[in-house]
């Protein structure tokens, strides 16, 4: 039987003021559908305290910015560019359209169109967030979109460069310095100076959050993304020093990531706690993990590996570590979390910045009915249909049946009008 040797506030507990969030949000939403760039330009002021010419860079600026970032930063945004482009490709080439003969003369197929453009939002605030330029613009870009543009916001009033080199080199077709739920409501809305998108992408705070959700419809989304959640499944094989940086190291993202451990060590979790505190005296971001593990870090207690397993089904958490004897198991047997990542030798960190799996990952439980964003987000699965005169003679006598037991006149007529023509040997097909 599971036991909580700590236990964080409860979900109620933690959630954002919803209310008043969602409030501000539809404000700003409808000020920008009324007023276009004099709203976006009002909230970058007042948010940003930002008020370019221009939002959009213009091509002499990007390579002014791209020219003067030391040569090092660029080569491993490169690496990590390659490695995720690379994961994304083989990606996109499992994904197949198909067209096959069910019965005869009756042929069905799919195909998979990408999206036409795509706004990625790509976070600033405490952490300029360079790797979410790589997972949205280069995903986006492998699916085969034809209009990829950027947002980010600035940085303490100035163009944070190195994720715009990221940018540029993922390949936005556009970049703008502008954030939060301005910025959203500028790609999917649209202005005099942005050409509004068919989707939007990319993480981002609560009010970004509560943004895309009133967004949806209008434009189709990736995620509605909330905090940050680790969990690590840890046996007694696990040492307490991974396993507190492990915790913390995603703990930093704000003082509401959960993070957990599950352990069917005793040992391992007293050392954790004990660990999770020493750690926390040198760790330079120690401000915002004490208050999320103080508020939302969990350990949890268990008898075997299965019990394990069912808890972390239940949690359904965005990140989950397999520090075990037998990573395998989870691999195999688990159904509910983001990303995996199996094993003492890799870590979440890998995979928010360089490894190649996509880091915009399910959070607040989601996982329990989606994976995260893969090209696969931005491709619409479509279907299509065609018969041979004899074959749609043979569907239609069904269909005509089938749509009177519904009740459906309307229905049954284009079928009979098939039937008839097709089936009359002195047919018109036109």
């Amino acid at each position: 039987m599971s036991r909580y040797l700590k236990k964080g506030k409860s979900e109620s507990d933690i959630k954002n003021a919803d209310a008043d969030i969602r409030k501000t949000v539809g404000k700003i939403i409808s000020d920008v559908e009324e007023n276009g760039d004099l709203a976006v330009r009002k909230y970058a002021a007042s948010f940003d305290n930002w008020q370019p010419g221009s939002f959009r860079l213009t091509d002499s600026q990007i390579k002014t910015i791209v020219d003067r970032m030391p040569q090092q930063v660029k080569d491993d945004i490169r690496f990590a560019q390659q490695q995720i482009r690379f994961f994304a490709e083989q990606q996109r080439a499992s994904i197949s359209d198909i067209e096959i003969e069910t019965l005869p003369g009756v042929f069905l197929g799919h195909k998979n169109i990408p999206v036409n453009s795509v706004g990625c939002y790509i976070p600033g605030g405490r952490y300029p967030m360079v790797a979410a330029a790589h997972m949205s613009i280069i995903t986006a870009r492998v699916a085969g979109v034809k209009r990829v543009i950027a947002c980010t916001p600035p940085i303490n009033g100035n163009i944070p460069e190195a994720t715009v080199c990221a940018m540029h080199f993922a390949g936005a077709d556009e970049i703008y310095i502008l954030g939060g739920v301005q910025a959203l409501c500028a790609m999917a809305i649209g202005t005099s100076s942005i050409s509004p998108v068919d989707m939007i992408v990319g993480p981002g705070n609560a009010y970004v959050a509560e943004a895309k959700r009133q967004l949806f419809g209008r434009v189709g989304m990736d995620l509605f993304a909330g905090p940050t959640e680790i969990l690590v499944i840890a046996d007694e094989t696990a040492d307490a020093e991974m396993v507190a940086c492990d915790l913390l190291g995603q703990a930093e993202h704000g003082p509401t990531s959960p993070a957990a451990l599950i352990t069917t060590s005793v040992t391992l979790a007293h050392e954790t706690l004990a660990e999770i505190e020493r750690q926390l005296q040198y760790l330079p971001t120690a401000d915002i993990a004490r208050v999320a593990w103080r508020d939302c870090g969990s350990v949890i207690i268990v008898d075997s590996r299965e019990e394990a397993l069912r808890e972390a089904d239940m949690l359904a958490y965005e990140h989950v570590e397999v520090l075990t004897k037998d990573p395998q198991f989870f691999l195999d047997n688990m159904t509910n979390y983001g990303a995996l990542f199996l094993g003492a030798e890799t870590n979440v960190a890998y995979g928010d910045k360089v490894i190649g799996t996509n880091h915009t990952l399910p959070t607040m439980k989601a996982a329990r009915y989606t994976g995260g964003l893969w090209v696969g987000k931005f491709l619409k699965n479509c279907t299509y249909q065609r018969c041979t005169p004899e074959a749609s003679v043979m569907i239609g006598e069904y269909a005509m049946r089938l749509c009177e037991l519904e009740g459906f006149a309307g229905h049954k007529e284009q079928a009979a009008l098939r039937v008839k023509r097709y089936s009359s040997p002195h047919k018109s097909i036109v």
